[in-house]
């Protein structure tokens, strides 16, 4: 395999114009998402000078979005997609624009922020699974994967460089500076949003309500590859994130020098980005089942290996390895869940994927530090990697469409 076919494919920018402006689009508007994000931490400590209300703010975030996920995915397979992302988008504009004018005010109480925040994420409980639908209208089979790994590198690019830049518009213009330059940034969204054909979900529209959401979630529990996947990366996540053990295990380890931590939090990032460059090594593969198992499974292992790390270095690459791995797994579960998702179901199936994304996450955090308080930081990454291997064996042995995907029958919409 040569260098260029390594490389990231970015062939569906080149022969997708439509796709080109909604990748441009939504890649800005994801720098400015990621300097609210910085922003917001920071009024919030700065107004309470507490922990307990910076941690509020993950919660104003999440708790939308696992609460009105599935409802919202139901709508994105009821009406015209472009038209419902747009309506979406410019809620999310909106409340940059109140962040922005309470920043130039400086008169709004903390919770006043937090109610923002959380209005914020009811719209991208919304926009969310509504984009995710987009890819398999503007881009032929074979070229979905490389434009789920266009999307990967490009968020993170914004997640790696996102908070620098937050930070240097914090110390010139203040949070009221990094809102107002999110609230900008949605003119690129619009741009993208705009370039985009009607999108009427394909089949039978979702049925309103709850019926809808029982819907999705009936053809979860009858579709053994799409529910693979996701039950895959809960295993990857929940038994196995890292982030909250960092400081302890920093501290256990390598002399508590805040510059390592530093560098801990990055090479994760650094790994996804590096993965995404080359992602031509695994999107052109034919088992994106197989690729995805393996992934989750190396992201496992190398966190299991970080805790027994001898010296900073080597954690610092067995971070970056892991970083790597987890967008190899990202990518190819993102190509197996829109090849096998019925058009008239991709709306509530792509909110399931964004729920599993958020709250994975925050659980697998929460598990980590529970583990630590009782044990040590090394015996969390320890044991949370070495379950995370084994329970995605498991899944892979009890899933063997997985296995010889893409040679399996697409799923059913609905019931015979």
């Amino acid at each position: 395999m040569g260098v260029g076919h390594a490389l990231i494919d970015t062939t569906p920018l080149r022969s997708s114009p439509r796709f080109r402006r909604l990748w441009i689009g939504q890649t800005l508007s994801a720098f400015g998402g990621r300097m609210t994000a910085v922003a917001v931490m920071f009024q919030v400590w700065r107004m309470t000078g507490s922990t307990a209300w910076s941690g509020a703010v993950g919660l104003a975030q999440a708790v939308p979005l696992l609460a009105f996920g599935l409802f919202a995915g139901s709508v994105v397979d009821r009406v015209d997609r472009r038209g419902f992302y747009l309506v979406t988008t410019t809620g999310q504009a909106v409340c940059s624009l109140l962040l922005a004018a309470q920043g130039f005010l400086g008169n709004l109480p903390v919770m006043g922020v937090l109610a923002l925040v959380a209005g914020q994420s009811c719209f991208v409980a919304g926009g969310g699974p509504a984009s995710r639908t987009f890819l398999p209208s503007l881009l032929p089979k074979d070229q979905l994967a490389p434009g789920l790994a266009l999307n990967r590198i490009a968020g993170q690019a914004a997640m790696l460089l996102g908070p620098a830049l937050g930070g240097v518009v914090l110390g010139w213009w203040g949070v009221a500076g990094c809102y107002a330059v999110d609230a900008i940034t949605f003119t690129m969204a619009f741009y993208g949003a705009f370039g985009l054909p009607p999108m009427r979900p394909c089949g039978e529209p979702s049925r309103p309500g709850l019926r809808g959401v029982l819907d999705g979630l009936a053809f979860l529990m009858r579709a053994p590859l799409v529910r693979g996947a996701l039950l895959t990366d809960l295993a990857a996540t929940v038994l196995s994130m890292p982030m909250s053990l960092f400081p302890l295990v920093n501290a256990e380890r390598f002399g508590d020098d805040p510059r390592t931590l530093g560098l801990f939090l990055s090479a994760v990032a650094v790994g996804g980005v590096m993965a995404s460059v080359f992602s031509g090594t695994f999107t052109r593969l034919p088992r994106p089942g197989v690729v995805m198992l393996g992934g989750s499974a190396a992201w496992g292992a190398a966190l299991a290996l970080f805790g027994l790390a001898p010296d900073p270095w080597a954690g610092l690459a067995l971070l970056v390895v892991a970083g790597a791995a987890d967008t190899v797994a990202v990518v190819s579960r993102s190509t197996i869940v829109q090849t096998y998702t019925p058009g008239d179901l991709l709306g509530r199936v792509s909110a399931a994927e964004q729920m599993v994304g958020q709250a994975g996450p925050d659980l697998g955090n929460l598990r980590g530090g529970l583990v630590a308080s009782a044990t040590s930081g090394v015996t969390a990454l320890v044991s949370g990697g070495l379950m995370c291997v084994v329970a995605v064996l498991l899944i892979g042995v009890n899933t063997p469409g997985l296995r010889r995907f893409p040679n399996a029958e697409p799923q059913p919409a609905s019931p015979d």
